[in-house]
């Protein structure tokens, strides 16, 4: 079947798109930077262009598609608005799905989102949700806590590098994932077309704090942290300063989307998990795989230095 995956140049969407061209499906990227986008190309994916803050740009991507797999978000980077994006970006396109006769949408959004509706990107998680559960289609919607991809720039490579660890002064534990485990369950899900709106937990099978994904980096490493607790009144009134600014909305926005793990207990909610028919990898292995290539690779940088010197040393 042929497969749209908006958001294949991410973290998550990447590894999905790659995982769906191994399992055969003709995947179709939609993509609003088609040069950076080139390496799905690459892999064998066709490229399209769009973009989700220009709504017309949308129908001719779903031109022979049967499958919507929405992985994307605006970047703490982006020059727009979340409201444009996450908002009025995915109304055009699931209304534009809907006239395509797309037979399923995947969606992903946050594990203890109906918790934190005060948030303003997790409350349009939250009205998207609710308007896929109204659209007719077969839908899926993920709930994400977090993956392992993104504990490199923040914990690990400030270990490494003697770096501040910068922790909020209170947040509760978080159950990584790696994307590649998650890209295989996404994937398989594609074959579940029951009608109606299924919503399922995309977790990791241990639930980590902050403290505890710095003690790993340290001991993996050899190296202790320094570790900077933010407090949580500082968190807040930094995300109140930048909203006073238009040019900052996206930056506020983003701080306060980080207030989900000051605030969000409810991590052990009552929707199903993913049926895992795998073993996922643990987030122990995953980061004793990445310590033992970069430290392997200080070893042989600093051997051939010392060699270097002691050559010039001689001479």
């Amino acid at each position: 079947m042929s497969l749209l995956i908006i958001g294949g140049t991410g973290t998550l969407g990447r590894q999905i798109v790659k995982q769906a061209l191994n399992e055969g499906y003709q995947v179709r990227c939609l993509a609003r930077n088609l040069r950076r986008a080139t390496f799905l190309k690459d892999w064998g994916a066709e490229l399209v262009y769009g973009d989700l803050s220009l709504p017309e740009t949308i129908p001719p991507a779903l031109k022979g598609i049967s499958l919507v797999i929405d992985a994307a978000t605006i970047r703490p980077t982006d020059n727009y608005n979340s409201e444009l994006i996450d908002w009025k970006g995915k109304i055009a396109l699931i209304e534009a799905a809907k006239l395509a006769n797309v037979k399923k949408f995947t969606f992903f959004s946050v594990l203890g989102a109906s918790s934190n509706d005060t948030i303003p990107l997790i409350d349009l998680k939250l009205k998207v949700s609710k308007l896929l559960s109204q659209s007719g289609m077969s839908c899926t919607i993920f709930n994400c806590s977090g993956f392992f991809q993104g504990i490199i720039n923040q914990y690990a490579i400030p270990v490494l590098e003697n770096k501040t660890v910068w922790l909020l002064g209170k947040s509760n534990p978080i159950a990584y994932l790696d994307t590649q485990d998650a890209a295989v369950a996404v994937i398989k899900n594609l074959l579940d077309l029951e009608p109606g709106t299924k919503t399922l937990a995309l977790i990791g099978k241990k639930f980590w704090t902050s403290e505890e994904v710095v003690g790993l980096c340290e001991r993996l490493s050899g190296k202790e942290a320094k570790i900077l607790y933010v407090p949580n009144i500082l968190l807040g009134g930094l995300r109140r300063f930048f909203r006073f600014f238009e040019f900052t909305w996206n930056i506020s926005d983003r701080l306060q989307f980080s207030e989900l793990s000051i605030d969000s207990n409810k991590f052990n909610s009552s929707i199903s998990e993913v049926d895992w028919t795998t073993e996922r990898l643990s987030l122990e292995a995953y980061l004793q795989e990445y310590f033992g290539k970069i430290m392997k690779k200080l070893k042989e940088t600093n051997y051939q230095q010392s060699k270097q010197s002691n050559e010039i040393s001689f001479l």
